[in-house]
């Protein structure tokens, strides 16, 4: 069994409190002051010392995993399915391989997509300079020009992108359980066009600038033997700072800062500029909507400003699981109504398929989804 740095650090400490807490009622001074020692010892930062460097593959092949023809995430090797401990007592280094694994999925999603799908990818905003953050949404090639039926599909909150449902299902289960495509080869097969959005690109990240602090003694009038004492105390602290830096933190990352996208700063303006932009000049009499968690939420609020547009090309709305609160958002009596008639929201459930399902809120039925 292998130890770690940490501890190995801490376990002095442990021994010590275990050794005073059989001791008398004296002793109890001396606990609460070891106590407060641990307190003060920042673990997630200890950790960080016993980890490999976080320089993570940008294939699947790097990571040797494949998707079978089952569509399942399988090593190469061993078609064994993706482990998440890879290397015992080092979560925070698993966690960040699983991220890295997660984001290459991403991408293959992607590909998929226009692959698989024939969609196509289009930029957003669509007035956009060559130079400002720019976003995504997916389109089938007759999305605007399809006279009778489109599907829009929106999914949840978190670090799920377009064309996804969960990641965590696509990783341990299969892309057909974790992504959207079972559901865009059916409409597109059915001749639906298609639109997928992308709800939750809504910001580049980019390496923050450093900023260089000029030395306040180059415009004093100090004497300059009394300035060169000045900068050598300064230059030997920072080096002190960057040594106890290098130590309390040597997998730092970079600072990042965000850049966010002009109109889709967010899932809900993501949503109302693609209606504005796309789904409002498609040509189809009948809009269907398909929406999971936090994307049901957008649609209402879609709804609460874009009302009558909505009620006048959406047909039908199908929830997932969704977050939405009519109360919260403050939904008027005339949505509401709508949306009795017009969506239906599947729920987690033990019950039969389609059972319905007591709901606190006057908005929609809910009904029972088949639990995997």
């Amino acid at each position: 069994m292998s130890i770690s740095l940490s501890s190995l650090i801490l376990l002095p400490i442990w021994i010590n409190m275990a050794q005073i807490q059989q001791g008398g009622p004296d002793e109890k001074e001396k606990t609460t002051a070891l106590k407060d020692l641990l307190s003060r010892i920042d673990l997630d930062e200890l950790m960080k010392k016993d980890e490999p460097p976080l320089d993570f593959p940008d294939t699947l092949e790097g990571f040797e995993y494949a998707f079978n023809e089952k569509g399942q995430l399988r090593h190469i090797k061993t078609g064994e399915p993706f482990v998440f401990n890879y290397r015992e007592d080092l979560h925070r280094w698993n966690q960040k391989r699983y991220e890295a694994l997660g984001e290459i999925i991403t991408k293959y999603v992607y590909e998929l997509l226009e692959k698989d799908c024939n969609l196509k990818k289009i930029s957003i905003p669509v007035d956009a300079t060559e130079s400002e953050p720019k976003s995504f949404i997916f389109m089938s090639e007759d999305a605007l020009t399809n006279p009778q039926k489109l599907m829009v599909l929106i999914h949840g909150s978190g670090v799920v992108r377009a064309g996804q449902w969960a990641r965590r299902l696509i990783i341990n289960e299969d892309l057909d359980s974790g992504t959207q495509i079972p559901f865009i080869k059916r409409a597109v097969a059915e001749g639906y066009g298609v639109i997928v959005l992308n709800p939750n690109e809504n910001y580049i990240e980019v390496e923050k600038p450093k900023i260089h602090v000029q030395s306040s003694s180059d415009s004093s009038d100090e004497p300059a033997e009394k300035r060169e004492r000045k900068d050598k105390v300064s230059k030997e602290t920072k080096k002190r700072r960057d040594f106890y830096e290098k130590y309390r933190n040597p997998q730092r990352e970079k600072e990042m800062m965000q850049l966010y996208i002009r109109e889709n700063g967010s899932p809900e303006e993501h949503a109302i500029y693609v209606w504005d932009h796309f789904i409002a000049q498609a040509a189809a009499e009948n809009v269907f909507f398909v929406a999971h968690s936090y994307g049901g939420l957008a649609f209402v609020e879609l709804m609460i400003q874009r009302e009558a547009d909505v009620k006048n090309k959406v047909t039908a709305v199908a929830l997932t699981d969704s977050v939405h609160n009519v109360w919260h958002q403050e939904a008027g009596k005339t949505i509401r109504e709508w949306m009795r008639e017009n969506c239906c929201n599947w729920v987690s459930s033990s019950e039969p398929l389609d059972t319905s399902v007591e709901s606190m809120l006057p908005d929609c039925p809910r009904v029972s989804a088949v639990l995997f």
